[in-house]
């Protein structure tokens, strides 16, 4: 760990963004100086010894909610939502490894030439010798988003704690970007997230997260060196748990 940095608060945990968060000021795709400096704030986490799990979205390539909206049927449209996040997931292996840092991709829809399948005990060696597993292809199954898959991919990992990088710092009541009067939440519960409809992942992933007391910690992405410091209980950030 880099000599002044305050001790991690987690051991191993699971770091959850959008597709979109990879976008860059671009309107779509892949922006690769934000696919690097996502990349060096993994970096920072990692020499402080925490091992990483990922989840990245699609929704920068294709949404499969939003083809279906537009006509096509809805469980296909969910397959290439999961083929975008496979896309994502190898963008994001190649800024760490080109950080010398270990990277396993690990699919849950078989792709022996470009990733790992998902084996459980394989992902877990691989958390264990440090290396970061990025879990593309959702959970494999279409009707469910990614936020599902990173709670159930942590939980089978025993992670201690779900970190949802997003545009903003924290949990709102509506839109801060569109409402300067939103109210920011430090701590909200899993049940006050349901009811009161607050989004920060779709409910399942909730409801997956409350039953296994997992917390959820809201972030801002774009803030340099964000995940190091909010990963020792510093800077703004929203804690959603019991």
């Amino acid at each position: 760990m880099p000599e002044g940095t305050p001790a991690p608060l987690y051991s191993r945990v699971m770091l959850k963004i959008s597709g979109e968060a990879l976008m860059g000021d671009q309107g779509f795709g892949l922006n690769p100086p934000t696919v690097e400096r996502i990349a060096r704030q993994v970096q920072e986490i990692h020499a402080m010894g925490v091992e990483v799990c990922m989840v990245i979205g699609g929704g920068n390539i294709f949404r499969g909610l939003q083809g279906s909206a537009q006509g096509m049927e809805r469980t296909t449209a969910d397959y290439m939502g999961m083929l975008a996040t496979v896309m994502n997931a190898l963008a994001m292996q190649s800024a760490l490894e080109a950080l010398g840092i270990n990277t396993r991709v690990i699919s849950a829809i078989p792709m022996d030439q470009v990733c790992e399948p998902y084996i459980r005990r394989r992902a877990v060696r691989h958390l264990e010798k440090k290396r970061v597993c990025i879990f593309a292809a959702g959970t494999g199954n279409p009707y469910f988003t990614t936020d599902t898959a990173a709670t159930l991919r942590a939980n089978e990992m025993k992670c201690q704690a779900i970190f949802k990088g997003t545009q903003v710092d924290g949990v709102y009541d509506s839109d801060p970007k569109s409402n300067p009067d939103a109210k920011r939440y430090d701590t909200v519960t899993y049940d006050e997230v349901l009811a009161k409809n607050l989004k920060v992942m779709d409910a399942s992933a909730i409801a997956l997260a409350r039953d296994n007391r997992l917390p959820i910690i809201v972030f801002s992405l774009a803030e340099p060196g964000g995940l190091a410091g909010v990963l020792s209980g510093q800077g703004k950030f929203t804690m959603v748990g019991q």
